[in-house]
């Protein structure tokens, strides 16, 4: 038995996997908002009664935005910013009185559709979240791979300098991120980004802004404005993905979070993106996560076995 948690900004989700890889329990509750002791409760609550049901597990996985910096075993980079500074690894551990693997929940995602989703069978996997924030992982060989740094796969936050001529106009000057840049991935394919996008090139109020789904949902309607806009958002995901192809060459790049859902991406981008990939052709297959919305929470779970 192998218990993975998806800790993350707005809620706290725990799965329980068996042998064979199936979910026998999962459960979710809202993560207290800026509140480090709260969440680290929150994350007991959900394993003592996990473990009430199912029974103790040795190991414990956690997928967390952000990673563990070498330096002093602290989160870093985490957008849930009480997270950032603390020792979570060894707060947790001390809570739980076992051990407790942390991975970036990017990675996590990565791990989870490489052993047994969209990339099983793969040798090289990048797994790319596209949601409230922009994430990756990478896995090799069915082996997580981290870095001295522990940022492999954070192309989210490379600066994406986007070429002119490609109907551009509306996206702007470059963009604060959280991170204190500006310009990187993320203020670009975001979903809050292809909203901003979309109001800009149709000069629509703040109060009248679409969200990326509702966006996604009326392209395929047939609405003008909200195709072109997809059509953008494709042209800026394939080239940031080329710089991705160009230095890692991943056999298969799975899509994930909410964005994901957006069909067009997967003939549109690859259509995109050999302008900027230095090769004659591209062979790397752009694909569909397999395990939905629960492949964080499991790829943690794996991260215990």
């Amino acid at each position: 038995m192998r218990i993975g948690i998806d800790l993350g900004g707005t809620k706290i989700e725990i799965a329980v996997l068996d042998g064979a890889g199936a979910i026998v329990h999962r459960a979710r509750v809202a993560t207290p908002a800026g509140d480090y002791p709260g969440t680290l409760g929150a994350v007991a609550t959900l394993v003592r009664d996990a473990e009430r049901r199912h029974g103790r597990a040795d190991h414990i996985g956690i997928g967390t935005p952000g990673s563990i910096s070498r330096r002093t075993g602290c989160i870093k980079n985490s957008n849930s910013v009480c997270l950032n500074g603390r020792n979570l690894r060894d707060d947790l551990q001390a809570l739980l009185g076992r051990p407790v693997r942390i991975a970036n929940d990017a990675n996590c995602f990565a791990l989870s559709e490489a052993i047994d989703g969209a990339g099983a069978g793969r040798s090289v996997v990048f797994g790319v979240i596209l949601g409230t924030g922009v994430g990756g992982g990478l896995i090799v060989d069915g082996r997580m791979v981290d870095g001295p740094n522990g940022i492999t796969g954070e192309w989210g936050h490379n600066r994406l300098v986007l070429e002119a001529g490609r109907a551009m106009d509306t996206i702007g000057p470059p963009r604060p991120c959280y991170c204190g840049r500006v310009g990187c991935v993320e203020t670009v394919l975001s979903g809050p980004a292809l909203a901003a996008d979309h109001a800009r090139a149709t000069g629509a109020a703040i109060e009248a802004q679409l969200t990326a789904e509702e966006i996604a949902r009326r392209a395929g309607a047939g609405e003008f404005a909200c195709i072109e806009t997809l059509d953008r958002y494709a042209q800026s995901l394939a080239q940031a993905l080329a710089v991705v192809i160009n230095i890692v060459d991943p056999d298969v790049i799975v899509l994930g979070g909410g964005l994901s859902n957006i069909e067009r991406l997967y003939q549109q981008v690859p259509a995109h993106w050999g302008k900027w990939v230095f090769s004659d052709q591209v062979q790397t297959a752009l694909v569909r996560n397999q395990h939905g919305d629960s492949s964080g929470v499991r790829g943690a779970a794996w991260l215990a076995s």
